[in-house]
């Protein structure tokens, strides 16, 4: 007899069209590395209408699209020029009309990223503001401060950026303006209305014209208290530390003013839009940015920032869980985005020094990444296993384009090919996430591996060529495959949020039940180990005589 050892209530609320996101199986789309329609290097919006049958077969609920708004690309298009409108070398509008409308034909939604933050500065109001005069309304949407010194030569504060340098910039006459990441991204001032004003009208914008969803770019920056005298950098970080939203500069309590402005708005669609925060704070503080009242998710990096190891999953899963039944929030889980190192690479990596940077995969990378080092069959292995256990879990999963062919990250990108400002920051110190961003590989053979007919904007490495889709398509064990058909498991099976553990003696194995006699087990252990009573439906690798390998997962109806 198995001992339930936790249990979830169901939802409240029926999966329906308001609801369709709760358990969403998201699929994100780095535009200028999915698919090159025009043959000039670049992925555009055209790429993506062309593979929405892929999508489609592939069997996901929705796509999230990265920036596709006019950007000079100091931050991959996270420097937002014109928030209404598309980068002229990705497209048009009516190729985004077109876009949405074949996503929706095939029954996908569509989720697009909002950079509330900063905007670019060649957005057309920093230059109003670099032209205008100390104490105009121009400079009054973004944050400008004279400089200290003698004669104002030095920054206002010692903060650093989190690309790496001042997070101050001096302009031509001598005041200084505020951005937290690049230099190219000022950072806007939200207690100006205008700056609230502004984003609501782009809101609406997106809204009209389809989008179903939004997901919000560093959404617990927006508000900082900039009262005389600043702290300084020492002293914000020892704020961090206390998560009670009095930091000046993260994670504010005012901040969600500005989302319950949001989410009425998104309240006037039918169904309602919907929104998941981008919000790195401590757990105890994600509920606010998940609530009803604001944007209704956030996302939850704790599943990615974890050791492949059964009782840090175990105790994840269990407190995201727990706080999602007491807040009514849908849980979110991710392995991969373009941020981070491919997961398949940091299951593969070696024992390095600091644990911390070893998940991450940033020593790993900054050493050069060379290939010995690298177990690439342990990663994808582990890989395959971990996204299982995750798609089967309660809640909404957001998958990265390329992890369903089990693509690696791309270590030894050439210094000269680089494009991340962290890398240019942090020379030395960060190789940057070009490594997670580049072109994905359709075929085996083909110039650019079919991802373009010219020179792709990044480089990409001869090995793609065995993780092309077509060479994973009719391959039955493939990646790809699995992917495939977990996806389309999880939909006719995920008809609740229940999840009640099943208790074994092996540390080393989780198992879990969800509604439909559905079981999950995953070996995290060096040890096969046998499965109990029941058809298996899906593993993650060949099973033989009823037993679970090391690193494998597999699904029981």
């Amino acid at each position: 007899m198995t001992e339930i050892l936790h249990a979830l209530p169901a939802t409240s609320q029926p999966l329906d069209e308001a609801t369709w996101w709760r358990q969403a199986a998201v699929y994100q789309i780095y535009p200028r590395s999915f698919y090159d329609a025009n043959a000039d290097g670049l992925g555009d919006i055209k790429g993506i209408t062309t593979k929405v049958p892929y999508l489609t077969e592939l069997g996901v609920d929705a796509v999230w699209l990265s920036p596709f708004y006019p950007s000079e690309l100091a931050d991959g298009g996270y420097d937002v020029a014109d928030y209404r409108n598309v980068d002229p070398r990705l497209g048009t509008l009516a190729d985004f009309d077109q876009m949405t409308a074949a996503l929706h034909a095939a029954g996908i939604k569509l989720i697009v990223d909002i950079v509330p933050n900063h905007s670019s500065d060649q957005h057309a109001w920093f230059q109003e503001a670099l032209a205008a005069d100390k104490g105009s309304t121009a400079r009054a949407r973004y944050i400008f401060r004279d400089g200290q010194g003698v004669n104002g030569e030095l920054p206002p504060s010692d903060w650093v950026s989190v690309f790496g340098g001042p997070a101050w910039t001096q302009v031509d006459d001598g005041q200084w303006y505020l951005h937290l990441f690049a230099s190219e991204q000022p950072d806007f001032n939200w207690d100006n209305r205008e700056i609230r004003d502004d984003f609501l009208k782009t809101l609406r914008f997106w809204s009209d014209r389809g989008v179903d969803g939004f997901r919000i770019d560093v959404a617990h920056a927006l508000m900082k208290d900039l009262s005389e005298p600043l702290p300084s950098q020492a002293q914000i970080l020892e704020l961090e530390k206390l998560n009670n939203g009095t930091n000046p500069l993260w994670d504010r309590d005012d901040v969600h003013e500005i989302y319950a402005e949001w989410r009425a708005l998104f309240n006037e669609y039918n169904p309602p839009r919907t929104a998941v925060a981008e919000a790195w704070v401590d757990q105890s503080r994600r509920a606010r940015y998940a609530s009803t009242e604001g944007l209704g998710q956030a996302f939850n990096f704790d599943l990615l920032m974890a050791d492949f190891d059964a009782e840090s999953f175990a105790s994840i899963v269990t407190k995201n869980l727990a706080e999602s039944a007491a807040t009514g929030a849908s849980s979110t889980w991710v392995f991969s985005n373009h941020d981070v190192v491919r997961h398949a690479t940091r299951y593969g990596l070696p024992n390095l020094p600091d644990p911390e940077k070893t998940q991450d995969g940033k020593d790993w990378i900054l050493a050069g990444g060379a290939e010995m080092e690298l177990n690439r069959e342990l990663g994808l292995r582990r890989a395959r296993a971990a996204t299982l256990f995750m798609l089967a879990l309660p809640g909404s999963a957001y998958l990265y384009q390329g992890e369903e062919l089990g693509l690696h990250e791309v270590a030894d990108i050439p210094d000269a090919d680089r494009q991340d400002p962290a890398f240019f920051r942090n020379t030395g110190i960060e190789k940057g996430r070009d490594g997670c961003r580049v072109p994905l590989p359709w075929t085996s053979s083909e110039t650019s591996f079919g991802f373009s007919n010219s020179q792709p904007h990044l480089p990409q490495p001869s090995w793609f060529a065995q993780h092309a889709v077509s060479v994973q398509d009719s391959h039955e064990g493939s990646t790809l495959n699995l992917y495939r058909d977990a996806l389309a498991l999880r939909r006719s099976l995920q008809t609740s949020e229940e999840l009640s553990w099943i208790s074994n003696t092996n540390p080393d194995v989780l198992h879990f039940h969800r509604p439909n006699g559905w079981r999950v087990l995953t070996n995290f252990g060096t040890t096969a180990v046998e499965l109990p009573e029941g058809t298996v439906a899906l593993s993650s690798v060949p099973l033989e005589d009823r037993m679970l390998p090391a690193d494998a997962t597999a699904w029981l109806v």
